[in-house]
């Protein structure tokens, strides 16, 4: 049990692409503001405020996903969520969107409901549930 990962958040080269497609989306920003092209800077304004989110979220909120032998903890930008064993429940949720599978791995704790995709674990969320399901014992 001691080999398998116990916090799972985006991969770093993930995160600072994503930086780096800020950065870019920003010079594209003051070259069309020099340029006079507003069509040109609403998009790449909106573009860089989208990609600098997903940058900053995941930047803070590391790991979004942790276990140990109590339970889960869960980050998000509302804090940080113990879950209880006992009282959580984790299950794989498949969907199929434009002829691709997405699974994601949902965790039910009271009223509250935590999802999480590849991006947020930086891996497959089936491989997160079967660690899961081996540390809850």
């Amino acid at each position: 049990m001691d080999n398998y990962p116990t916090s799972w958040a985006p991969r770093p080269a993930v995160v600072v692409s994503a930086w780096a497609v800020t950065a870019l989306l920003l010079v594209g920003v003051v070259v069309d503001a020099l340029t006079g092209d507003r069509g040109g800077l609403v998009l790449f304004a909106l573009a860089a405020v989208a990609v600098g989110a997903f940058a900053g979220h995941a930047t803070v909120v590391r790991p979004r996903l942790a276990a140990d032998a109590e339970g889960l903890v869960a980050r998000t930008l509302g804090g940080t969520h113990r879950l209880p064993w006992a009282q959580t429940r984790t299950r794989l949720r498949t969907t199929r969107r434009m002829g691709r599978d997405g699974v994601t791995l949902e965790i039910e704790h009271d009223e509250q409901l935590y999802v999480f995709g590849w991006l947020d674990l930086g891996e497959d969320p089936r491989d997160v549930l079967d660690v899961l399901s081996t540390l809850r014992g």
